[in-house]
């Protein structure tokens, strides 16, 4: 699998979506980040994080996915900005909080991590509902565009440039092989620093560094 030809189309349950536009909503975000309040609450809150994964962690090995965390976490609206010593005593929060939670997790056991922000494609019927539990918390929904959503995740470089893209939300490990329907991904960017690698590799895809890559379906 490769990725994807500027102006393609996609088709999926008889919709069809034009590639060019599917993070055109989304080009101008940033990955979400938790604050810190620059006192002793959120080093409480982030050392509690972090004790938490060692004990959970339990000698296995380093590169496993942090599953405890959506475990502890339900998925559901979060009110931004959000500190450390909020974030760690809520009963839900949304794909970029549990997967900011999971990227620090990674790089504090020594695992290279990267922010990832995704475009998925899921059905109307789907994001008809999610926007009206967003909204019924009064938080925002323009992380919905019709059938698409955006969502976050974090990748782990597993050897070399290669990595792993782990949804923090789902708690699996993204296969880089998309085949395609309900919850497939169709975009991904990954977010890193001007001294990291330009360029990694995903499976058979070739992920330019903070650029918006197109992600085709076999």
């Amino acid at each position: 699998m490769f990725l994807d030809a500027v102006n393609t189309i996609s088709k999926m349950n008889n919709d069809i979506v034009e590639t060019d536009d599917l993070y055109e909503k989304w080009q101008h975000w940033a990955a979400s980040k938790i604050s810190h309040h620059g006192g002793t609450c959120c080093e409480i809150a982030r050392e509690w994080l972090f004790a938490m994964d060692f004990s959970q962690l339990n000698g296995g090995s380093i590169f496993s996915g942090p599953r405890w965390i959506r475990q502890r976490y339900n998925w559901g609206p979060t009110h931004w900005a959000i500190y450390w010593c909020e974030a760690v005593q809520q009963n839900a929060l949304d794909c970029g909080a549990q997967a900011a939670l999971a990227n620090e997790v990674f790089s504090v056991r020594g695992v290279k991590s990267y922010p990832v922000q995704l475009v998925q494609q899921f059905t109307k019927e789907a994001t008809n509902q999610w926007s009206l539990r967003w909204d019924g918390e009064d938080t925002a929904v323009q992380w919905i565009k019709d059938d698409l959503i955006y969502h976050e995740g974090c990748a782990i470089v597993a050897d070399n440039n290669e990595i792993k893209i782990w949804d923090a939300s789902a708690a699996w490990w993204i296969n880089p092989k998309q085949f395609g329907g309900y919850g497939s991904l169709l975009a991904v960017r990954l977010f890193a620093a001007p001294d990291d690698p330009d360029s990694f590799q995903w499976g058979d895809n070739f992920i330019a560094a903070n650029e918006w890559q197109k992600i085709k379906s076999l």
